[in-house]
């Protein structure tokens, strides 16, 4: 399956060819290809046609990602379907191409100019062209390929980077804040009237328009959940708060929500250091308290909290290494590179392993992919022609190997495997290097923060005893 989605962008052409051609995420520039232009200088060539036809402004490119679902594809045959769709629904554009294998699903980038090389037209995204040609084809490549694709009326999740970066680290958004309060007042609601005053209850700003609209007091826009979510439009919340009354009357539900049984506080451990630094400006921020039964914090101070997750992060890094020094510090920082340095090297060790045998593992991938293609043909289905050369080709590529055809499948796996591996681990160690810089930028503006408030909480403190 391949969610697809196309994106005007205004920014520079470099910058977006540069983030797709990313070594780390492209496996060493092996899963790329170009369309109408030529490697290293496609940035230059979709300048100059821009120049040749006067239309240097407005959409710079467009950049269309498909994401696979993860296990259905490997990365070969994720970047021949991302190839078929360029050939196929963008005759004359420079188009540059690659496939990230960076994360748990697999996803392709292309990236095309928006002046067409050929006509001197720009392209024009719209609703229309998205459906009926971009997505069009993407999914019907996919079922020719195999693939499931995204049916009618499946709801396509799409977030913001910046909301997708926290996501991606566990951290929360404030969609998904907005979303729980949302939740927690429908399962509080004895109406819609009483769903709006709770909502009030917490900070939020309603907006009743075409869309219900919610904002914190002091925010500039507002959210608009209902159109991601049917649950939070405002049919969707009034039947939410039914179905939960009609429980409650029935018995299948309590009326009050579960609330986890008291634990007595846990006394921690006396910290000293760096460790005993963090606390205390944790405590100095307000975030290390002792409450057992702490009120539902207003959105504004969660998004503050939101701020001093990154401080609890570096705390729980430095308790679980061990680090209570800047030396203590400046040590690890240094096993820390001397061990990527190492995974680096090994990670070049594979990269050459897999390039030495790329046409043989390129005609794996074309075998496998192109296998139903072939029968089709072979069942005299007409328009299967030049995928049954191709793997014919590969076929013939594979008889000439003198490496037995499982043998090969399974030097190609470990290969694979052995690099995802030494990938995660080097993203691990650069995590670990960049909460070593952090915290060494850190330390000097918490001590002198700490200087700051300190003397202003005596002062009360010496008030109030008065």
């Amino acid at each position: 399956m391949a969610v697809t989605k196309i994106l005007a962008r205004h920014a520079r052409l470099d910058l977006g060819i540069k983030y797709i051609l990313n070594g780390d995420k492209t496996e060493e520039h092996t899963l790329t290809a170009h369309l109408n232009c030529d490697p290293g200088r496609e940035c230059r060539e979709m300048l100059d046609t821009k120049r040749a036809y006067g239309k240097m402004d407005g959409v710079q490119y467009y950049h269309v990602i498909q994401s696979f679902k993860p296990g259905e594809v490997s990365p070969e045959l994720a970047l021949e379907i991302a190839k078929e769709f360029a050939q196929e629904h963008l005759p004359g554009y420079e188009a540059v191409i690659a496939v990230h294998v960076d994360r748990q699903h697999i996803h392709a980038h292309l990236i095309f100019n928006s002046v067409n090389a050929d006509t001197g037209e720009k392209y024009h995204s719209n609703a229309q062209t998205y459906y009926s040609q971009i997505r069009a084809v993407s999914d019907r490549l996919c079922r020719e390929h195999g693939l499931s694709v995204v049916m009618a009326g499946q709801p396509s999740q799409a977030v913001s980077y910046a909301d997708w970066l926290r996501l991606s680290k566990g951290q929360p958004t404030f969609r998904t804040m907005l979303e729980a309060d949302l939740r927690t007042a429908i399962e509080s609601a004895n109406d819609l009237g009483h769903f709006y005053l709770l909502m009030e209850h917490m900070g939020y700003e309603v907006y009743h328009g075409n869309r219900l609209g919610f904002r914190l007091r002091g925010q500039d826009h507002f959210m608009y959940p209902g159109r991601k979510n049917g649950l939070f439009t405002e049919e969707g919340i009034r039947a939410a708060i039914e179905g939960n009354l009609t429980a409650i009357e029935a018995g299948l539900r309590p009326a009050t929500a579960y609330r986890p049984t008291w634990k007595p506080y846990k006394k921690h451990p006396k910290y000293t250091g760096l460790l005993a630094l963090y606390v205390h400006y944790l405590y100095v921020l307000g975030k290390a308290v002792r409450q057992q039964y702490p009120p539902r914090a207003a959105p504004q101070f969660r998004q503050e909290v939101m701020k001093a997750e990154r401080y609890r992060a570096q705390f729980a890094f430095l308790r679980e290494n061990e680090i209570n020094t800047p030396e203590e510090m400046m040590a690890f920082e240094a096993r820390t590179e001397d061990t990527l340095g190492g995974l680096t090297k090994q990670r070049t060790i594979l990269n050459v392993r897999k390039k030495k045998h790329r046409k043989l593992y390129d005609a794996l991938a074309d075998v496998e992919a192109l296998a139903p293609a072939a029968q089709l043909y072979g069942d005299g289905l007409s328009g299967m022609e030049p995928e049954f050369e191709r793997y014919m080709d590969a076929v013939a590529v594979l008889e000439q190997c003198p490496i037995p055809r499982g043998q090969l499948t399974a030097e190609k796996a470990d290969i694979y495997r052995q690099l995802a591996e030494v990938n995660r681990q080097i993203r691990a160690e650069r995590k670990k290097l960049a909460l070593c810089r952090e915290i060494q930028e850190n330390l000097p503006r918490m001590e002198q923060e700490i200087n700051q408030i300190e003397p202003k909480e005596m002062i009360r403190d010496d008030h109030r005893r008065r």
